[in-house]
């Protein structure tokens, strides 16, 4: 299946990146692969111009935010498991009288407890919610349902996180996608790709992942579906820090607008991979001062809240600025997602909710808790 994805195209040795360099050039021999001309419909997009325009980076971020708001179809449809399992909030609020306060609120608690918002969040609504009941503040089911609603909003909101892009303004801009083994990083890479371009972007991808035999043959697929260019290692085993500077310099040679690092998966208990990643950034950071502007961490929503833990290391090695959270399509306990922006205070920027090119959807806060809560 996968080799019949990926059309045969040329691709071009280089062997000498830079001016007045010899063909002795100790570099990292790189392949740059331009994808085949496809015959499909371009996508549309609502903004088209380069980099070097005041306020692209800006708009882009801004527009790929605003495409959350849009795609609110997109996302209930992704979060049909998790709206199931919060379902029973409906029934247990709907005969709701003063004397079932107590009982309601425990399965409440149990609710959403399964829902993996967590123990200290979970216990902070329901208490807060008792406390308005009987101080009279709320007065029927649909009342509590509100307040409950803009409880989790204010657990989303509360550290002024923001969920877009943040790329700068010098070109190009490089974000890094960063993770353990499994979580979806390549296949996350390829949908920003998707997204990117469709709001007028050149994109360059590279692919770090130097360690999985077939990292670079899955990166050059998602090159051929998005029309992107991607540069690889022509050996094995190359280091990442080699293959993403160099990246980086074609990006900044030639003119492209964003950079999509991809890195090998790490466990976050293996600190010698987790070192790996700093020789990386720094390496990007030769090349063009100030990168990446994004370090993006994967993160796999059905191991919960078990993801905590990763998010801590990795975020002390590297500095994590924003989280994506995939396969919570698959699960029912997205209330993960609330756990992770209150403990960590780092903005979750992108959820998958499904397996197709568009599902991995922008963060907006309002438009989860509607999806979850509707």
């Amino acid at each position: 299946m996968a080799s019949s994805l990926l059309s045969p195209h040329p691709s071009t040795l280089l062997s000498n990146p830079l001016p007045g360099r010899s063909t002795n050039s100790t570099l990292l021999p790189l392949r740059l692969l331009t994808p085949a001309p496809s015959t499909a419909r371009p996508f549309p997009s609502r903004f088209k111009c380069s980099a070097g325009q005041t306020g692209f980076f800006t708009k882009l971020g801004r527009l790929i935010k605003e495409k959350a708001k849009s795609d609110v179809d997109k996302l209930f449809s992704g979060f049909s498991k998790t709206r199931g399992n919060l379902a029973v909030i409906d029934e247990l609020l709907l005969y709701w009288n003063l004397s079932d306060t107590d009982r309601v609120l425990d399965e409440l608690e149990e609710v959403l407890l399964v829902s993996d918002f967590g123990p200290k969040i979970t216990i902070k609504i329901v208490e807060s919610l008792r406390d308005d009941i009987y101080a009279g503040k709320l007065k029927s089911g649909s009342e509590i349902k509100d307040a409950l609603k803009r409880s989790v909003l204010g657990f989303l909101t509360s550290k002024e996180v923001k969920t877009e892009l943040r790329l700068g303004f010098r070109k190009p801009a490089v974000i890094m996608i960063v993770g353990v083994n499994g979580g979806g990083k390549t296949t996350s890479l390829g949908k920003l790709a998707h997204r990117l371009k469709q709001q007028g972007a050149k994109i360059l991808m590279a692919a770090g992942d130097t360690f999985r035999a077939a990292a670079s043959d899955q990166l050059e697929i998602w090159s051929e579906r998005t029309g992107c260019e991607i540069v690889v290692a022509e050996k094995e085993k190359a280091k990442a820090s080699s293959v993403l500077s160099q990246a980086v310099k074609r990006g900044k040679e030639q003119g492209f607008d964003v950079v999509l690092c991809d890195t090998s998966g790490r466990l976050h208990t293996n600190y010698s991979l987790m070192e790996e990643l700093i020789s990386c950034k720094k390496a990007i950071a030769k090349i063009v001062p100030g990168a990446p502007n994004e370090i993006l961490l994967v993160l796999d929503g059905t191991t919960g809240l078990n993801m905590l833990p990763q998010a801590r290391e990795f975020n002390e090695v590297v500095g994590i600025t924003g989280l994506i959270l995939t396969k919570l399509d698959g699960s029912a306990r997205g209330g993960c997602v609330v756990s992770v922006v209150d403990e960590l205070g780092i903005p979750v920027k992108f959820v998958g909710v499904g397996e197709g090119v568009e599902d991995l959807q922008p963060f907006d806060a309002e438009t989860f808790v509607d999806a979850i809560f509707s």
